[in-house]
């Protein structure tokens, strides 16, 4: 594995995370107010995108499709449904800032979870700095920011956390044998018929919302298959702590998009995952063990 492939793959993480963070401010932007999309309606709008442009990709290049562990595809949709469904539901009941801080919990649980189900082996420079941006997430919702009570928002944003970190493993036990497209088509397809019954309400008929509402398809598109792609180079662990970015990048977009406001220990938390992120990455990579020299000594 070249240092570029890596380079790489850490780029298509920050990438991941302004897609994401697109995805969640006009998630909310859309959620809010009468008329507005339902958490289920978003999710069958951004399954469907996900559908259509993969079933485009594959008539152009049918080399994109070609399924191998069939059980864990299926089981990335349905897993990966749920995810959605309820990180959509927090959006529509909590400000997208708290939506996206405890949604974001989830590789820190992934990487936990990788190391019985994977058995990776994290460094103490990784999950020091997997904990130093954590704490920087943590702390972007300070003074006043932080919510007073655990409600059905928070809780769904929860739920998801850990359904995204149990899809983010199978992501990863994948990656040897199906490639990026393929994973996020079934995580698509099969994630549609999870969402679907939650979409039963009248729908919005605004242009303009549905010129939006699109548009938060497509950022999740290229976010999601900006993750799936960099699982293929690095491990979860190293992945996790560049995912930290996301409730920043969110954070940062909140403010003009939604009117949401950055207290002063919300600008200490970005730093602080700035420089977790830096940290871990300079860091946390395992050198790779020289073999010994034959002839030589012991």
């Amino acid at each position: 594995m070249t240092r570029l492939s890596r380079n790489r793959a850490r780029l298509a993480l920050v990438g991941t995370a302004v897609a994401f963070g697109i995805m969640a401010v006009l998630s909310r932007k859309l959620s809010r107010g009468e008329g507005g999309f339902t958490a289920g309606q978003l999710s069958v709008i951004r399954f469907v995108i996900g559908v259509l442009i993969s079933l485009a990709a594959f008539r152009i290049r049918p080399s994109l499709y070609f399924p191998h562990n069939r059980k864990l595809l299926l089981l990335r949709g349905l897993s990966g449904g749920v995810v959605v469904i309820l990180y959509f539901f927090a959006l529509s009941r909590i400000p997208a800032a708290t939506a996206g801080m405890i949604y974001n919990l989830y590789p820190v649980f992934a990487t936990v979870v990788a190391v019985f189900a994977l058995g990776e082996r994290p460094t103490i420079h990784l999950l020091f700095g997997l904990l130093l941006a954590t704490a920087g997430v943590w702390l972007m919702l300070g003074q006043g920011g932080m919510p007073k009570g655990i409600g059905v928002g928070e809780l769904a944003a929860f739920a998801s956390a850990v359904f995204a970190a149990i899809s983010a493993n199978i992501i990863r036990g994948m990656r040897g044998t199906d490639n990026a497209p393929t994973i996020f088509f079934w995580f698509c397809l099969a994630g549609l018929p999870v969402v679907a019954p939650f979409a039963l309400d009248r729908w919005p008929v605004d242009p303009a919302a549905w010129a939006l509402a699109a548009c938060m398809g497509l950022s999740a598109f290229v976010a999601q298959l900006l993750m799936t792609e960099a699982y293929g180079t690095l491990n979860v662990s190293e992945a996790a702590v560049w995912l930290q970015l996301s409730p920043i990048v969110l954070l940062l977009m909140a403010v003009p998009m939604l009117g949401e406001k950055i207290p002063l220990l919300s600008g200490v938390g970005v730093l602080l995952g700035v420089a977790g992120v830096a940290y871990g990455t300079a860091l946390g990579s395992r050198r790779p063990r020289i073999p010994p020299v034959e002839g030589g000594p012991p």
